[in-house]
């Protein structure tokens, strides 16, 4: 896939790290010049220019992308670069960052928005859980909340987890379309999990799902795709 984000500050290259990672082409947008770094991340391609204008999205050649990522710190720019990317290049899919969880309600579709996370929610609903999560088996998933249409999950690796003892990129890279991996809680502490982040039984991972169906995440967490091979 290719893949375009406004907003090159540490949540962008995190999200662009990842992608990489993952096998993605991916395209780096800022409008200030210090966020700017080839050399941070040198397989990204890297724009600078105001996202939200529509010559410079034009110049990017945004419609012949698969997804775009509104990750900048401020919701009004977020909301506008989805809106463009939806309605102005029909960009397939928009994934918006909410840094206000007061401003949820107007990442809709009605602005060109296919899933909006927002982190400030995310931590909020680990925190509200009152229950400790139990040590089941492998792979099974637990519902939290529901975001913006799509769903907040949470499932406890063990011993025999597929990826205790693999890292977390590893793991993003195994889900399925449409299925995000957005925290790691370890010892009652949440935690981005970064690239080089190696999981462990009792870890608590935490993923963003818009997908249709929960069968095939079932069958990555439990291991039981690799059986089926």
């Amino acid at each position: 896939m290719r893949v375009a984000i406004a907003g090159a500050g540490a949540v962008g290259r995190s999200i662009a790290a990842e992608l990489l990672s993952s096998g993605h082409e991916v395209l780096l947008i800022d409008r200030d010049s210090r966020a700017i770094d080839v050399h941070a991340l040198t397989e990204a391609e890297w724009l600078l220019a105001d996202a939200c204008e529509v010559s410079s999205l034009e110049n990017a050649r945004l419609e012949e992308f698969d997804a775009v990522v509104a990750a900048t710190s401020d919701d009004k720019v977020n909301l506008v670069v989805s809106l463009l990317a939806k309605r102005e290049f029909g960009v397939r899919r928009v994934v918006a960052r909410v840094n206000d969880p007061n401003n949820e309600w107007l990442f809709t579709s009605a602005w060109g928005v296919d899933v909006a996370v927002s982190p400030p929610r995310l931590l909020a609903a680990l925190v509200d859980s009152d229950e400790e999560p139990e040590l089941g088996h492998s792979g099974e998933v637990v519902s939290l909340a529901s975001l913006g249409g799509a769903d907040l999950l949470e499932s406890v690796l063990t011993e025999e987890s597929p990826f205790t003892g693999r890292s977390a990129t590893e793991l993003s890279a195994a889900l399925p379309e449409g299925v995000v991996l957005v925290a790691l809680v370890r010892a009652g502490q949440a935690r981005a999990p970064l690239p080089e982040t190696v999981l462990a039984a009792g870890d608590v991972v935490v993923l963003l799902s818009s997908a249709r169906s929960d069968d095939a995440l079932l069958a990555v967490l439990s291991g039981s795709d690799r059986a089926a091979d």
